[in-house]
């Protein structure tokens, strides 16, 4: 086991096998399908992330570096967990961008229901990102730190 600290973006705790992007996350492309179409294993739509493209999303613990793209990004992020079909938890090796940590701070502090939520732990560093790979099992928990079991 591997024990990471990051900053906490929204609070809470989570358990999920992890599901790795070596490149920026596309929200609006990702989760598309998942949002217009009903797709409620939210199954990655972007053709321009190989890490991610045609894999669940729903449930898991999603590593990334950043988000990228469209303005839309905190919108699309809030919207998914309203609906169910958010990751376990996101956790991002840089610094989370302002638009898509809007989306979680507003799903944390909106949503009542407990299924809704999605904690989100951020600057975690390049080391986490090498070392974490897909099925590992990952848990959140208070204060941002991240454990990660292979």
């Amino acid at each position: 086991m591997k024990v990471f600290q990051g900053r906490v973006v929204a609070s809470g705790t989570a358990t999920a096998q992890a599901l790795v992007s070596h490149g920026g996350l596309n929200t609006l492309a990702s989760f598309q399908k998942a949002l217009q179409f009903g797709d409620r294993k939210a199954t990655c739509g972007d053709q321009n992330n190989p890490d991610l493209y045609n894999k669940k999303m729903a449930g898991k613990a999603l590593c990334l570096p950043m988000t990228i793209g469209s303005t839309t990004g905190g919108m699309v992020l809030y919207t998914a967990c309203a609906l169910g079909r958010q990751p376990a938890c996101m956790l991002f090796s840089e610094p989370i961008d302002p638009l898509a940590a809007a989306g979680a701070v507003l799903a944390d502090n909106w949503l009542e229901d407990e299924k809704a939520k999605m904690p989100v732990v951020d600057s975690l560093g390049a080391e986490f990102l090498s070392y974490v790979k897909d099925g590992m099992t990952i848990t959140v928990k208070e204060g941002g730190v991240v454990e990660v079991v292979d």
